[in-house]
């Protein structure tokens, strides 16, 4: 997520608009002037416009000078490009932190996700099952220690978000993304980063190629 270090105000403006959009809240192609949106956070003008700023650069909304802001629709094209970006970013971090190591600590977070993972899916909680899916990729690329890969990273599943969300409950059961995930852990334990980089990369092609497709079937191309 880009910093932002402008008014105090401007941070609260820029995560509640942000979660208002990601939850889907404020519709894409939905346009809105920054006065209305002021208003519905309770704040000035000065924040929200930094903060939409902020969001413009995230590539979540277009500023139209005078006319507002429009949040940015998701085509499945739209899709298949950040799934193609975030497969290269994210194998290059699992083989980056394969190779350099981790602590037992760090290793046990990771494990902890995996195991939310499995218990949420045993429960058919699908929502809390992508809470700790969202948490182990998170964890993976900030143990890169890389911090404009970070930064690209989350920017890319900021605008993957939606279609993910909309999907969750219309794909197939994700039990072999649990098994994927296992099997990438394993790999960074014995320092295979080969190994790590290339479960991932055929764990995030996988999804990818799934997700778009269903949004093809579906009919989904204005997220």
């Amino acid at each position: 997520m880009p910093s932002v270090k402008k008014l105090p105000h401007t941070q609260t403006a820029y995560v509640q608009l942000k979660k208002l959009i990601l939850d889907n809240e404020i519709p894409a192609n939905s346009q809105h002037l920054e006065q209305e949106l002021a208003e519905r956070l309770n704040m000035s003008r000065t924040p929200v416009r930094e903060a939409l700023n902020s969001l413009e650069k995230d590539g979540l909304i277009e500023v139209i000078p005078r006319r507002g802001v429009r949040v940015l629709p998701l085509s499945s094209k739209d899709m298949a490009e950040i799934y193609t970006i975030l497969t290269s970013l994210e194998s290059t971090a699992a083989e980056q932190v394969a190779n350099q190591g981790l602590s037992s600590e760090q290793l046990a977070q990771l494990q902890d996700s995996v195991d939310s993972m499995e218990s949420a899916l045993h429960q058919n909680n699908l929502l809390a099952w992508a809470e700790a899916d969202a948490r182990f990729h998170k964890q993976l690329v900030e143990l890169a220690q890389n911090e404009r890969l970070t930064g690209m990273v989350e920017m890319l599943l900021d605008q993957a978000h939606r279609a993910r969300m909309i999907t969750l409950k219309l794909r197939p059961k994700p039990a072999q993304s649990n098994v994927d995930h296992q099997a990438v852990i394993d790999a960074i334990a014995r320092r295979d980063g080969k190994a790590a980089f290339a479960i991932h990369r055929d764990h995030r092609e996988k999804s990818g190629t799934m997700l778009i497709k269903l949004l093809d079937d579906l009919g989904l191309n204005q997220l």
